[in-house]
């Protein structure tokens, strides 16, 4: 019995503790990594360290909003063609949410390149905040594509029915940043720059553990060239799907 026909087969009670379980720690472990950098930061870099992430955070929320829309929005299509049995059509929307994940990444890798100051103005960044900022913001954006796969993947084991590997790929760059923060930012006495690197490392981390999970061959879906060209309709349903639940919840 493959993972969709679990869902379909198991007892609803058994299925919620093992749905919901995972993501309730996921959801936390994820929490106690931000507050884990503030504390690390805040002692060890000072009131300019904490102002810069507090600049540069907004930034970060709206990558990783972007990589779950589009892995809530293809994940409903996913789910649905998992269930009818259509592991085609399942790979195929996988495809193309690589597709999308990357040319969004390429967009905002070129925007925070050419217009970084006017981005970090908008988000706050003046004064001695400033040059702060750019040192964070310069580390933060290198770690764009792990952070966009990452949150993209994780929608995507939801819908295969796969909470905890889910929850794994949110747990991963939590613990890796709480081993590296300390190795970065103390020992290595690298400040600001530490904790940027920590989090980028830790990132790319959860984004090597999820593109594992897919190459290993224990998901049921597999990237394929011919997956990866976009469709518009598919697009379309993706970004509405996605977006609009987001907006719901935001």
């Amino acid at each position: 019995m493959n993972r969709s026909q679990e869902l379909g087969t198991r007892p609803m009670g058994q299925l919620l503790a093992k749905m919901a379980i995972p993501a309730s720690v996921g959801i936390l472990v994820m929490s106690i990594y931000f507050i884990v950098d503030t504390i690390f930061v805040g002692r060890w870099v000072g009131t300019l360290g904490i102002a810069a992430i507090t600049v540069v955070m907004p930034i970060t929320f709206f990558i990783s909003s972007i990589g779950m829309a589009i892995g809530v929005g293809g994940s409903s299509i996913i789910s649905r063609a998992l269930g009818a049995d259509n592991n085609r059509k399942a790979c195929h929307t996988f495809g193309n949410m690589a597709s999308l994940t990357l040319l969004i990444v390429m967009t905002v890798l070129l925007a925070g390149s050419f217009f970084k100051e006017p981005i970090l103005t908008l988000f706050g960044a003046n004064g001695d905040i400033m040059e702060p900022a750019k040192v964070y913001f310069d580390i933060i954006l290198v770690s764009v594509p792990g952070l966009a796969w990452a949150m993209m993947s994780n929608n995507v084991m939801r819908a295969e029915g796969r909470p905890k590997m889910a929850m794994l790929t949110m747990m991963v760059p939590a613990i890796a940043n709480l081993i590296l923060d300390p190795i970065l930012i103390i020992w290595l006495d690298m400040g600001l720059a530490g904790a940027a690197w920590a989090t980028t490392i830790s990132y790319y981390l959860s984004a090597i553990f999820a593109l594992w999970f897919f190459l290993s061959g224990r998901s049921e879906l597999h990237l394929y060239r011919s997956s990866m060209i976009l469709e518009a309709p598919l697009v379309r349903e993706i970004f509405s799907i996605g977006f609009v639940t987001l907006a719901r919840q935001g």
